[in-house]
């Protein structure tokens, strides 16, 4: 219901404070949060207070904000990526073992891959995919890979729309990488987010055939080994499948083709 001048709901402002926070950032000033939020300040502040009441948000001296426990708490809990990453995890350690570099696990959200689960180590080369990061489809081998495996008619409306802001890659060169990846296994992009990387992904798929998952490493362009890092990842890849549909282990979140 809509009580407020500009006609947006009680959860539409408090989706828009909890969503004000960016990526890395955990502490706001209310002046700012407010900002970001599009609020007035002395409504932010009636709202933070509300929500800091149930523990989901924190205020500090000097009218800090930050996100509460009870927020993080939730998510993690009731997380529908939560069997996933617990089916995924033994696999990409084992992955990371091996190769000594960045993993990363991600699901198809819209037009972006989220990541939700990665591992690194000292040593390995940069990794712009942050767990709870998002990147868009055309610039991540996972993107990649995951709409790859997205039924016609989703990949179709997907190239409909798409357009990129770099104006380096078009809708014909895209269709040809997403056929490419569906028909070889496998996404790969070269020096794309950074020019001495290479960025390899497999689907990770249920029991139905439905791509649910991406499982994906960033390696050096130097110690790129195609004929290596694909049967390790796509063996990885189907046993988190077979977890995932383990009736044990159900999995909690669904395919674009469900959606």
């Amino acid at each position: 219901m809509a009580n407020s001048s500009t006609g947006d709901s009680v959860v539409d402002r408090v989706v828009r404070v909890i969503g004000a926070f960016p990526e890395g950032v955990t502490v706001l000033q209310l002046s700012e949060l407010a900002a970001r939020a599009q609020l007035p300040v002395t409504t932010a502040h009636r709202l933070v207070r509300q929500l800091a009441g149930h523990g989901l948000l924190e205020l500090g001296s000097g009218g800090s904000v930050r996100l509460g426990l009870r927020l993080w708490e939730l998510v993690n809990r009731n997380s529908p990526t939560l069997a996933l990453r617990q089916a995924a995890m033994p696999f990409m350690e084992d992955i990371q073992q091996v190769l000594n570099q960045n993993v990363n696990l991600a699901v198809l959200d819209g037009w972006e891959a989220l990541f939700v689960e990665r591992l690194s180590r000292r040593g390995s080369v940069p990794n712009r995919a942050q767990i709870a990061g998002r990147m868009p489809v055309h610039i991540s081998s996972a993107g990649l890979a995951l709409m790859a495996g997205q039924p016609p008619a989703v990949q179709a409306d997907y190239l409909r729309q798409f357009h990129d802001p770099a104006g380096k890659l078009g809708a014909d060169k895209l269709r040809t990488l997403l056929q490419e990846a569906a028909s070889h296994g496998f996404a790969q992009l070269a020096g794309v987010v950074d020019p001495d990387t290479w960025g390899i992904a497999v689907p990770v798929r249920d029991a139905r055939n439905r791509t649910v998952a991406a499982l994906g490493v960033v390696v050096p362009l130097r110690e790129m080994r195609l004929q290596a890092l694909v049967p390790a990842l796509q063996t990885a890849a189907r046993g988190i499948g077979r977890q995932l549909n383990d009736a044990k282990n159900p999995a909690a979140f669904r395919s674009a083709e469900s959606m």
